[in-house]
């Protein structure tokens, strides 16, 4: 229980109080109205939120314990994430942001990207900086830079908020493609909408 969250009606059905397993390489629906702790959520599974109470393990081994050096690794290679406020390097280019995450496993060629960026409809934007975007840019940049890595685990804070059904559904079908390659899963936060895609579960708060 996110102790910020603590003196809110939870339903029983909610994850905060209860015990949940994120099941290995299932896509997963987490569904809240603002303020219930979507973001929050976020923040506690990619070990930047440590305000709760309760245990959070992940293979086993409670979060609590990793070092600063074993989250390094763990972020490199095995959760991916993408927050509501994106962190991209507004005053670096699309190219620059994509290419600096990049470096750490050398996951993509430049080629690539530039494909992956025409699925998305931004290839023009290769090399603008990402502070000149719009919002549905910066999401869809953020999406492709946070398909850079090998991952066990994708973390999605509502990463389609700012886009139309078609760019999110072209979103998502790039998201799906890359997670079952590796074998990996997804949450994705909603405030509501499914986006039309089959779940194999849904987690609620």
């Amino acid at each position: 229980m996110p102790e910020p969250l603590a003196s809110i009606n939870h339903g029983e059905d909610s994850i905060w109080g209860n015990s949940v397993d994120l099941k290995s390489a299932h896509r997963i629906m987490l569904n809240a109205s603002s303020g219930k702790g979507k973001t929050t959520f976020a923040g506690v599974i990619y070990g930047l939120r440590h305000d709760y109470t309760g245990t959070v393990t992940f293979d086993g081994v409670n979060i609590r314990s990793f070092t600063p050096d074993q989250w390094t690794e763990i972020r490199k290679i095995k959760i991916s994430a993408i927050f509501q406020d994106l962190q991209l390097f507004p005053d670096l280019t699309v190219k620059e942001n994509l290419l600096l995450k990049n470096q750490l496993t050398d996951t993509y060629s430049e080629m690539e990207f530039k494909q992956m960026l025409q699925q998305l409809e931004i290839e023009n934007k290769w090399e603008q900086e990402c502070g000149l975007l719009s919002m549905g840019q910066r999401q869809r940049v953020a999406i492709i830079r946070a398909l850079a890595q090998p991952y066990e685990w994708l973390i999605l804070d509502e990463p389609f908020s700012h886009l139309d059904v078609a760019n999110a559904d072209r979103c998502l079908s790039m998201i799906h493609e890359r997670t079952m390659e590796q074998g990996a899963g997804f949450v994705l936060t909603s405030l509501g909408s499914a986006h039309d895609y089959e779940y194999d579960y849904e987690l609620k708060l």
